[in-house]
């Protein structure tokens, strides 16, 4: 039997964790995860229930309605992509949003919507063979992850990539507005009380500001092959 192992991309937003774990999964059949999906999924339940307001985050609400939030993945057959579902109803759009976009970080800083969703993290990434994408992982969620990476791009890069996918769906938006919804995103994250966002000491840092989405996908199934096929050989030593 193949073996199979657990790869954990961590980076700030807008970094392309997301597009390259797919990929990923896709060429070694694993399963993919998308954290940050989850942490949509969860605002976007907030922002529903009326616990986003100008003032702020009820964060008390959210939590005591915390078991009332069913998220899981469920797989399309038409367009061949796993799709977010809150509660039963898929939200892959709805969750694509600016307006979830600009609150997803205070949201994910409530450490017990973070316990809830790194617990079933957690039990997606038991069996090995998954490729999960987030800002924890590798620290928090599965830190004997077998391949870590952190990803980094440039702000301007991140901003033009962030412009271009919210306009090809569809979505008004300015560049300022990203920049500033980014900028916001990076100093919650890296500073939130609970799990901020760290890089491992054992990742490998892949810089991707001037590198085509094939060349990272090159660079990560290589370092990938090669763990699979040197456990491959240890297993037939022993």
């Amino acid at each position: 039997m193949k073996k199979k192992i657990s790869i954990a991309i961590d980076g700030y937003s807008s970094c392309g964790k997301s597009t390259l774990a797919k990929a990923v999964a896709k060429e070694l059949n694993y399963i993919y995860v998308d954290t940050g999906a989850m942490y949509r999924a969860m605002t976007l339940h907030a922002i529903k229930r009326g616990y986003v307001t100008p003032e702020g985050l009820n964060e008390e609400a959210l939590i005591n309605d915390l078991d009332n939030v069913y998220i899981t993945f469920q797989y399309n057959p038409v367009s061949f992509k796993s799709e977010t579902c809150l509660n039963g109803t898929v939200v892959e759009k709805e969750i694509r949003q600016m307006q979830v976009s600009k609150h997803v970080s205070p949201v994910s800083t409530v450490k017990e919507v973070r316990a809830k969703l790194v617990k079933l993290q957690k039990r997606l990434s038991e069996n090995k063979g998954v490729v999960m994408d987030g800002r924890d992982i590798g620290t928090v969620v599965i830190p004997d992850a077998d391949l870590k990476v952190f990803m980094v791009a440039t702000p301007e890069v991140r901003i033009q990539r962030r412009y271009d996918e919210l306009i090809s769906k569809g979505v008004a938006v300015s560049k300022e507005e990203i920049k500033q919804n980014i900028t916001e995103r990076d100093h919650i994250d890296s500073n939130r009380e609970t799990d901020p966002l760290r890089q491992a000491a054992d990742s490998v840092v892949l810089d991707n500001s001037d590198l085509s989405l094939d060349e990272q996908f090159e660079f990560i199934t290589k370092k990938a092959q090669e763990l699979i096929s040197n456990g491959e050989q240890i297993s037939e030593l022993q």
